[in-house]
Order: C-alpha cells, then structure tokens, then sequence
C-alpha cells in the first residue's frame, strides 16, 4: 500500500495539486487521504471504504482506476494471504464477544422464553384413565352371575332336608 500511497502523491505533486486542494475537491478529510498516500492502512475500518477512496482519489488525479484498483486487490491478496486461519478465526470469536457485551438489553427486543404448556398433556391423561376406569367396570359388570336361586346353588335350609 505503501508504493500504491506514493505514486498517488507523486502524480498529486506533479499537477501541482496540495493535499488540501484535494481534500477539498474530493470532499475528503485532509487526514484521510495523508492516510492513504503514507500507506496507513489502520486508520480505515472499513477495507472497502479504503478502495473506494483510492478509486475516486486515482480518478481525481487522472489516473486509470482500474488499474489502480487492481494495484489495490494485489496489496490485499498479499496481505490477507500471510494472516493465519486461526488468527482470522480468534479475531472472529473476539469480534463476536464484543458485540455481545455492547447488546442493549431491553424488555422489548429480549424474546421471552415459552412457559411449558403441560395441561393439554395432562387433560389427556385424565381422559385416557378415566376411559380404561370404565372399559374395566363395564367387563365386571359382565362378569357378574345372574343370581341363582337357592336349588340351583345347591344350597338348602334346614327345613327343606327334613
């Protein structure tokens, strides 16, 4: 970036321009674009608001922007190219619990948790025993003999022996 940053301020010096004619002109801080012709990366968030100054920075002084832009991605790939899976994931992870810490938590955007719902469940409980309770007194009904009488039972009183 640092090459990129140079050959910007060169081509600016050479037509005479100052940084804060251009500032001006592009409707950028003057720190921005100190930034970007000193190759200082950090000082951008954002990669791609980077490439869009560098776009329109390229196109103010008359330049291919295109080209430039492809300057750009190169610097980019190689940068990105010799940082570590496992660093990319750790900043990841330090990213995420961050914003987790800077939630604001209100009543309104918290999403309740559903209370169990156990009546259906125990409503049918109830109907299903109460449904077997009768299925079994209606079978012992059924069992149940006819009353006999007293010849058929074998059974006599003693005034029907003598």
């Amino acid at each position: 970036m640092k090459e990129i940053g140079a050959y910007l301020k060169e081509t600016r010096m050479g037509h005479g321009v100052t940084i804060e004619e251009a500032s001006e002109d592009l409707n950028m801080p003057k720190g921005q674009l100190e930034n970007i012709e000193s190759g200082n990366t950090r000082a951008f968030k954002d990669v791609y608001q980077l490439k869009e100054y560098v776009r329109e920075y390229a196109k103010y002084l008359g330049l291919d922007a295109n080209k430039m832009l492809d300057e750009f991605n190169d610097f980019l790939f190689e940068k990105t190219s010799k940082i570590s899976l496992e660093d990319i994931k750790n900043a990841a992870n330090a990213s995420n619990k961050e914003e987790e810490k800077a939630k604001v938590v209100s009543p309104y955007t918290v999403i309740p948790t559903r209370k169990k719902n156990y009546f259906p469940f125990l409503l049918g409980a109830i109907i299903v025993l109460l449904v077997i309770l009768i299925f079994y007194l209606l079978l012992q009904g059924s069992r149940r003999e006819e009353p006999r009488t007293n010849e058929l039972k074998g059974i006599y009183t003693r005034e029907e022996v003598i």
